[in-house]
């Protein structure tokens, strides 16, 4: 079918999670359908990163969003009683554009990625799904708990917004997809029966195990500006490790991932080694010996643990993290029981020493992601929910 796409963000190059699971659905969406992909963005998209699309798609379409329109934007929503988020990302002009090309298109199904496009779709009476990703309003409360005085405020302020506006305008759409059943489950219930899970997957001829030096006895990879990610970087390197280097002094930490906040850079130490940006992010994988990912707040499946995982890398992770997951704590994953500095430095400890656990949770990991997340698979539940829907 002729297929309309509206991302938030251009899905290349691949350095955040939603740009991930929108290039890899593209890719697989491409085989059986025509697609139109349309993307916001606040960042410069180069000639390369349009090519990479052009591959897959029948016509790729840009619409920068400038500085002034943000803030119009976001000062728009603040006095319509809409989320910040909205009126970031939602901007008349472009909504007229977007029209204008849908009339020509006259595609048969519009699928939105995120709920920050869903302004732009919402209103037409095309069949029209969204793919949630997540369930946004409790990842804003569980992050306004952990900030204080203004930015807890904030937070709060934002996540009563989304909450009412998932509850509402989110009804307009014919399907609403979502990364886990978990996260489905935090959801208002009045839209609750139109979401499908669609998991992400793992592109298993892109990350497989390949025998390289041993440099680094821990790896933590992710967008390194993200909240969640910078917060457990920094739990990692200034709450677990030194009780690690207690029992093993020479332990060596790689903290991979784009655009590091200041707070991640100032982390680097001769053990500890901030990265940033990799070209290729399979050595973070290959040259560690265990992966970490000791997530305190976010919701949705952490991307990096299913590359890990495919790499045969023994992960350790949080509860929170593995309710995404769904692995099996002492087979699959390492799960720290109480979240706590001491549980992720016996956790680690133990993988180190043990050579045969570590092996034994590593390729039980490779299986479980290997059954349980790829592309493929995920896409045609994709198609199915649209199938129905039509």
């Amino acid at each position: 079918m002729k297929l309309m796409i509206l991302s938030s963000r251009f899905p290349w190059p691949l350095d955040k999670g939603d740009k991930l699971r929108m290039y890899h659905q593209i890719r697989y969406l491409s085989k059986t359908n025509k697609i139109y992909l349309f993307s916001l963005t606040d960042c410069k998209v180069d000639q390369s990163s349009r090519r990479e699309l052009l591959k897959y798609c029948e016509e790729v379409y840009v619409f920068p969003l400038t500085k002034p329109m943000i803030a119009v934007g976001l000062f728009r929503a603040l006095f319509r009683n809409k989320p910040l988020q909205i009126g970031y990302f939602y901007n008349p002009s472009i909504a007229k554009e977007i029209e204008s090309h849908i009339l020509k298109i006259k595609p048969d199904h519009i699928y939105g990625q995120l709920v920050r496009v869903a302004d732009y779709i919402a209103s037409f009476s095309i069949d029209k799904s969204l793919d949630l990703q997540d369930a946004l309003s409790t990842g804003l409360l569980r992050r306004a708990d952990k900030e204080r005085f203004f930015k807890k405020w904030l937070f709060n302020f934002e996540a009563r917004r989304m909450l009412d506006y998932e509850a509402t305008a989110l009804s307009e759409f014919d399907g609403l997809s979502i990364i886990t059943e978990a996260d489905k489950n935090l959801l208002p219930l009045s839209i609750r029966s139109k979401v499908k899970v669609v998991p992400n997957g793992v592109d298993f001829n892109f990350f497989n195990a390949k025998v390289q030096e041993k440099k680094y006895e821990l790896a933590f990879t992710g967008n390194m500006s993200y909240a969640p990610n910078v917060m457990a970087a920094n739990f990692l390197a200034n709450d677990i490790m030194p009780m690690v280097w207690k029992t093993i002094p020479n332990a060596r930490l790689l903290i991979a991932g784009a655009s590091p906040h200041a707070s991640v850079k100032a982390l680097q130490t001769p053990r500890v080694i901030v990265s940033g940006w990799l070209d290729d992010i399979r050595e973070a994988y290959s040259s560690s010996r265990i992966f970490i990912a000791p997530m305190q707040i976010g919701t949705g499946l952490q991307n990096k643990l299913l590359e890990a995982m495919a790499m045969r890398l023994p992960c350790v992770s949080s509860d929170l993290a593995n309710k995404a997951l769904m692995a099996l704590d002492g087979k699959e994953i390492v799960i720290a029981p109480k979240d706590s500095a001491p549980d992720y430095a016996n956790a680690i400890i133990k993988l180190l020493q043990q050579e045969d656990y570590a092996e034994q949770i590593a390729d039980n990991g490779y299986n479980f992601v290997k059954r349980n997340y790829d592309w493929e698979s995920a896409v045609n539940l994709l198609e199915q929910m649209w199938q129905k829907t039509e």
